[in-house]
């Protein structure tokens, strides 16, 4: 896999868990490099980031401070991405909540403009979202 790739998988992990740039602005950024889609693992405290070919890599992301609820909120999922899309948490508020409402990770995939977010059980919430700007 290219250096500049996973320099962009890298650059963006951490500027999510500083809340230097914006949902929409990561996925542009991470389309422009190739990626095609990544899958947050809360449990892991990591990002997996896929390219069209299969290739991956894992980048290391801020823990949450409590282990994910044992119950999926789907409400309390959605309740914490309409906080998130109207910048009143950061991002790494938004990880404990979408924690605290069961959500043990969640999938972005751009082609499908789409995030998956599930719990334990298997129970999930999905959310689309617009194009990206590029």
């Amino acid at each position: 896999m290219d250096t500049q790739v996973k320099s962009a998988m890298e650059a963006c992990s951490k500027a999510s868990d500083e809340s230097s740039l914006s949902f929409p602005q990561v996925v542009a950024r991470l389309m422009d490099a190739g990626v095609e889609w990544y899958h947050a693992d809360l449990l892991r405290s990591e990002k997996t980031y896929y390219l069209p070919d299969g290739k991956s890599h894992a980048v290391p992301n801020a823990a949450l401070s409590h282990a994910p609820a044992h119950e999926f909120s789907p409400a309390g999922v959605e309740n914490a991405i309409r906080a998130i899309q109207a910048q009143s948490i950061t991002y790494k508020e938004f990880c404990e909540r979408i924690g605290a409402a069961g959500c043990v990770g969640y999938f972005v995939s751009f082609p499908g403009r789409q995030a998956i977010y599930f719990g334990r059980s298997g129970a999930s919430h999905v959310e689309p979202f617009p194009p990206a700007k590029q």
